[in-house]
């Protein structure tokens, strides 16, 4: 992404937050047009999508580009058969609630570049700033418009009831797919109450109502959403906590097996500490992979 709008995962085993950044530019008036240049590969293995990059100068004169994957549907005046045609001249627009993306230029066995113009809507402006929006630059209604962000979607954000909102929020919920069904599902398996921040990671890590019941059946309680996040990035699994039982490793914490987990402590590794008699301890076991362990 660009230096406007960049996109920072961090899932390490700090458990940092994944981080959505988007710059502040100037503020616009809504009627004016912003130009740049668009560039676009087609590849065969995403069947209906094509991968799109705008590029765009800032009254500062910095670069700020966009890139992502769009079905051809999104586009007005755009087929696969365009994208794949030769020196194809093209017009077509991506048209949205935020704005439109007017573009034109050529398309050579899948592609593309050309040229494009950005007009916000004054419609969604005036909408926004009535949802306590205001102001917003160009640089975030063009990822308003890419993102595909809408009225009604903005309203279903809100409707959670998440306090100090700000329009950075909207698009790390569009990014994540953070929506109130989400957010009644993380209630159901006990997490009433999180904050955005508290359901991008959920997103993030993949921890829905079907992987809090699959912890369940491991035998551990799903005590914390932070607890959850460290099963799904050291992949503790059903399977890996066979392993370690069957080698008499039992009753273990949800600490325990992530520390099994982080030294690479599985049922082979097991096996040979018995046979140099170490005691089947997490702790003993630990200290015989990070070669401290010692018979007196």
């Amino acid at each position: 992404m660009s230096k406007n709008i960049k996109l920072l995962l961090r899932a390490a085993a700090g458990l940092s937050l994944a981080l959505i950044v988007i710059a502040i530019g100037s503020y616009i008036i809504v009627a004016q047009t912003t130009t740049g240049t668009w560039e676009a590969k087609y590849r065969p293995e995403k069947e209906d999508k094509i991968h799109f990059s705008f590029s765009r100068e800032t009254e500062k004169n910095h670069k700020n580009s966009f890139g992502s994957d769009f079905e051809f549907k999104d586009f007005q005046g755009l087929t696969r058969q365009d994208a794949l045609g030769s020196n194809t001249k093209v017009q077509f627009s991506l048209v949205r609630e935020a704005g439109t993306i007017n573009c034109e230029g050529t398309f050579q066995d899948g592609r593309g570049s050309g040229t494009f113009t950005f007009t916000p809507n004054a419609s969604f402006v005036s909408a926004m700033e009535s949802r306590g929006f205001k102001n917003l630059s160009e640089e975030k209604l063009f990822a308003s418009t890419t993102l595909d962000v809408t009225t009604s979607f903005v309203d279903d954000v809100l409707s959670m009831g998440f306090q100090d909102l700000d329009y950075d929020d909207i698009f790390k919920a569009r990014i994540f797919k953070v929506t109130p069904q989400f957010a009644a599902e993380m209630t159901s398996i006990g997490f009433p109450n999180l904050n955005m921040e508290d359901l991008v990671k959920a997103r993030i890590f993949k921890i829905d109502s079907a992987y809090a019941r699959e912890i369940a059946g491991m035998g551990f309680k799903n005590d914390s959403l932070e607890g959850l996040v460290k099963f799904r990035i050291f992949k503790v699994t059903p399977e890996f906590l066979r392993e370690v039982q069957a080698e008499g490793l039992v009753n273990l914490s949800g600490e325990d097996v992530v520390k099994l987990r982080i030294f690479k402590i599985d049922g082979a590794f097991i096996r040979q500490a018995r046979t140099e008699n170490v005691p089947i301890t997490v702790e003993a076991l630990v200290n015989k992979r990070i070669g401290v362990w010692s018979r007196n």
